[in-house]
């Protein structure tokens, strides 16, 4: 794929800042046409009554929590009925909670098992089609609990006081595919796994990072993903999920980079990880570098460490569309990976090499070829768009389907009798319209702009240069701020 043709161009508003040695610097980047062209709502439903309706006695106590977490992952094939999807749940209503000056990772639906969920969306009404509780070999529900004590998040009750118990079966989920066979595969962000479910919602397998441990979960546990995997930021485990046209291998995505070699410098970080996954094999087969856009270009995030990938849906055999987002805002790239180096079972993989992948900030650390990133469609500019989108799905050559996360619209406000109140955010799919395609524009490495000392006071007219930190506002065609980005074209040439 290359440049956009002429006939596609459209206008942006690029930001130009002049560094502090006077090199240009793109803050901000063109953005293809899209649109929003239909919005289907999902009206609440309570916890109990969806999932206890698939299996009877499941939920105990819903705390007045209704149905949620749907957008986790979105499917569908082209032979599906129209306006027909497959969801995902991730692990369920969950919280945090202030005490003694640190915040309790709560479960206030402790027995809330992760659920596939078949939806239909017929206007602007989406309509649960079927339910199916993921369950273990012996046919109980994994639940969606922390797997090991002093590696996962401890887990509570809804009150933040009482211990919830720990489960090696449970299961945060995320994303989602399925193959010709039936069975569906999802990710997850505990162990940093891979899971093969079948097609009534039996866990078959899960794929996790050498070294991982899971004795007593209720199916079987491969070793099969590199160590490193294994040092994931808690909560940030997988979360994307692609399947290549043929279905024969699948893509999978760190959420965000790996807290590796130190939580400050993962946190700092903005380096993640990409691999390829043989299905016949059951072999990982590549390991790829992405690198996140400067967290300044997702409007109010304040730190690196609010950027994630969410979703992942794949074009062709090497070429994916990627769902990069902080909560309020998600802009969607392409990249191929072809063009960039697999670093599987290279000293990247090695915990004891210095300086680690993740402390690198640069657009080549270490030789690096990272996943090229073109921009195809930045969610933030279109209207009533919901906060965190986690389902993606292509349906056309020029469209896309996206969904919420709506995390249960649960608070951490509850009454006299333990019950919580619903802020009202509700589950939504959207579809989108990108009449250029998926060619999208270059969204290159770029270094954030660093503080910079006070600047002399700012010369006016054609005095002298402006200071550095100034910025110059232009409104340009999409190719002109490709040239920017190149460097084809010198700021004084404009």
């Amino acid at each position: 794929m290359g440049l956009p043709s002429v006939r596609v161009l459209v206008a942006a508003a690029v930001t130009l800042t002049l560094g502090v040695a006077g090199t240009v610097q793109l803050s901000a980047q063109a953005v293809p046409a899209a649109s929003v062209t239909n919005v289907a709502t999902l009206q609440p439903i309570r916890l109990a009554t969806a999932i206890n309706a698939a299996r009877p006695s499941t939920i105990a106590n819903d705390r007045g929590i209704n149905m949620g977490g749907l957008g986790s992952g979105l499917w569908r094939t082209p032979t599906d009925p129209t306006g027909v999807y497959w969801t995902i749940t991730d692990r369920g209503p969950n919280g945090q909670i202030p005490v003694d000056g640190a915040n309790r990772r709560t479960f206030p639906v402790p027995d809330f098992s992760p659920a596939l969920v078949k939806v239909q969306a017929q206007g602007q009404t989406l309509t649960v089609l079927e339910t199916l509780v993921l369950t273990g070999t012996s046919g109980r529900p994994v639940t969606g609990l922390s797997n090991l004590a002093g590696v996962d998040e401890v887990p509570y009750l809804y009150d933040a006081q009482s211990l919830a118990t720990y489960n090696q079966s449970g299961l945060d989920t995320e994303d989602l595919v399925r193959t010709p066979n039936g069975d569906f595969w999802t990710v997850d962000e505990y162990s940093t796994s891979l899971v093969r479910i079948d097609s009534t919602g039996k866990v078959l397998r899960r794929y996790v990072p050498v070294g991982v441990k899971l004795p007593t979960a209720d199916y079987p546990v491969v070793e099969a993903l590199p160590a490193i995997f294994a040092k994931r930021t808690p909560n940030r485990g997988f979360e994307g999920l692609a399947i290549t046209p043929d279905s024969k291998t699948l893509v999978l995505a760190l959420q965000s980079p790996l807290r590796h070699p130190t939580t400050p410098i993962g946190n700092a970080s903005r380096n993640t990880r990409f691999l390829t996954f043989d299905i016949a094999t059951e072999k990982v087969t590549g390991e790829y570098l992405y690198q996140f856009q400067p967290h300044t270009e997702f409007g109010s995030a304040p730190t690196a460490a609010e950027m994630k990938v969410s979703a992942l849906a794949a074009i062709d055999a090497t070429t994916i569309l990627v769902d990069e987002r902080t909560d309020p805002i998600a802009k969607i790239y392409r990249v191929d990976l072809s063009k960039a180096t697999n670093i599987l079972g290279t000293r990247w993989d090695d915990p004891a090499t210095t300086p680690a992948l993740e402390a690198l900030n640069e657009a080549s650390p270490g030789g690096i070829v990272a996943l090229p990133k073109f921009l195809v469609a930045d969610l933030g500019t279109l209207p009533n768009i919901p906060g965190k989108i986690e389902g993606l799905v292509i349906l056309s050559p020029t469209s896309i389907a996206i969904m919420n996360d709506n995390d249960f619209s649960f608070s951490e406000k509850w009454d006299a009798q333990g019950n919580f109140t619903d802020p009202g955010v509700r589950i939504q799919l959207l579809t989108i319209s990108i009449p250029g395609g998926f060619t999208g524009v270059p969204a290159p490495f770029l270094v954030a702009p660093a503080t910079a000392p006070a600047p002399a006071p700012a010369k006016t007219g054609n005095a002298g240069p402006l200071p550095a930190g100034s910025t110059v506002p232009v409104v340009a065609f999409a190719i002109l701020a490709v040239a920017a980005v190149f460097g084809s074209r010198r700021l004084a040439r404009r």
